[in-house]
């Protein structure tokens, strides 16, 4: 059943309260990354690189992304910061200095305002969901100066070029061969390209909400919250609070998995069932892979439409094992190099994981400790993170923004 604006008051109060429900049924408590650096007596938020044991540290870090050569880029939301992680383990900050802005210039002096999600094109150059500010930003990939792509310090749905756009909430990027960037502009229930040229365009979707399939220009979306293009330029979008995978191709709009139910069903195509998906990635051999928040599990969509649990127990944690017998807590964004590694945003644990092809999931970057201190991925001396003990935590973050001020809220919530 696709959800439409309603202005019926019962329904409506229905509605608020199923959602008040969702979150009192949840298990942890508010996620909500309430300051930019976490200071105690033992830990100031200082970047540096320090000794072999100085293990990096992230802060509710939501979105990734990996380039031809290895790195991977993550959009540490709690910090405000992009961070790069290197090949041979080495962390550092790319661009912005924790404090929230919309300051553009060199990496070390922009600002950015709840990043949740990046991507790389072929040049290097990043591209960032600058959700709060309601821009997608440029890290330049010749000398890292940041920039502003598209989109201005207005809210709403508008086409044009550079800051003429507008957007509401942008919460996925992804960019093709050519350079274009697609957006998940999640508050506008849309799909928009922004060309090299600085030019964007609404290519999927409008401003109502619901889960219409057909051509691009009518068919309709609620809370987009990702996306992946593939080789072909196949566009995958994690239609969150519809529940379902969807696939633009050739103009036009298509359910590849899911039906109308908040349930985790694996099984073939739309017999199949996602519980609020909220990332996605593909790979070379068509595997469409899927981050769900909220029941702390990795789900594959294979190429003849088969939907199965590729990671993840269901159990909030962070053991690192095989296949379902490993566990994530808040798993927020998800990237695939080129020889099909899973690399996953563990939102809720600080840290960066690995996924290989056949499933072994690892630690490869933070101590678990919440901070923006650059360095080792890991411990050279110990070979793993620093686990640390954590407060029990939800994993209703992304629903939890919906209902946050300049956070994607849903039509019905916000237009009635």
């Amino acid at each position: 059943m696709s959800i439409y604006p309603l202005k019926q008051p019962l329904f409506f109060a229905s509605l608020l309260l199923a959602v008040v429900c969702f979150f009192s049924a949840c298990s942890k408590k508010s996620p909500y990354p309430t300051s930019t650096k976490y200071n105690d007596s033992t830990f100031t938020g200082v970047d540096t690189t320090g000794g072999l044991d100085t293990i990096a540290s992230f802060n509710a870090p939501t979105g990734i992304a990996v380039d031809a050569a290895g790195n991977i880029y993550v959009a540490d939301y709690g910090n405000n910061e992009i961070r790069k992680i290197t090949p041979d383990g080495i962390v550092t900050t790319i661009a912005g200095n924790g404090n929230q802005g919309s300051i553009n210039g060199p990496g070390n002096l922009a600002t950015f305002n709840g990043p949740t999600s990046v991507t790389v094109d072929v040049q290097g150059n990043v591209y960032v969901a600058d959700s709060n500010n309601d821009q997608i930003r440029k890290i330049s990939a010749a000398d890292g100066t940041v920039s502003t792509l598209a989109g201005s310090d207005s809210t709403g749905l508008k086409n044009g070029v550079d800051t003429a756009a507008y957007f509401f909430s942008p919460n996925g990027v992804a960019a093709d061969a050519q350079g274009n960037v697609y957006v998940a502009d999640a508050g506008n229930n849309a799909i928009r390209m922004v060309i090299p040229t600085g030019l964007t365009t609404t290519i999927a979707g409008n401003i109502n909400p619901g889960s219409a399939n057909g051509p691009a220009t009518t068919a309709t979306f609620n809370n987009p919250a990702g996306l992946a293009v593939d080789a072909s330029g196949n566009i995958y979008v994690a239609d969150m609070l519809n529940n379902l995978i969807r696939k633009i191709s050739n103009g036009n709009v298509s359910t590849l998995a899911g039906h109308d139910t908040a349930a985790t069903i694996n099984g073939p195509d739309t017999l199949a069932a996602f519980y609020f998906p909220n990332s996605v990635a593909v790979d070379k051999s068509g595997n469409v892979y899927v981050t769900e928040y909220v029941t702390d599990l990795i789900r594959k969509i294979a190429p003849d439409g088969t939907v199965s649990t590729f990671a993840g127990n269901g159990m909030s944690g962070q053991a690192d094992s095989t296949g379902t017998a490993a566990s994530f807590n808040g798993p927020s964004g998800v990237a695939v190099d080129v020889a099909g590694n899973l690399y996953i945003a563990d939102t809720f644990n600080n840290v960066i994981r690995k996924i290989t092809p056949a499933g072994m999931v690892s630690t490869i970057a933070g101590s678990g400790l919440t901070g923006s201190r650059n360095g080792k991925a890991l411990s050279l001396r110990k070979g793993k993170a620093l686990f640390v003990a954590h407060k029990a935590r939800p994993n209703n973050f992304i629903l939890f923004n919906i209902l946050a001020k300049k956070k994607p809220v849903p039509y019905y919530l916000r237009r009635n």
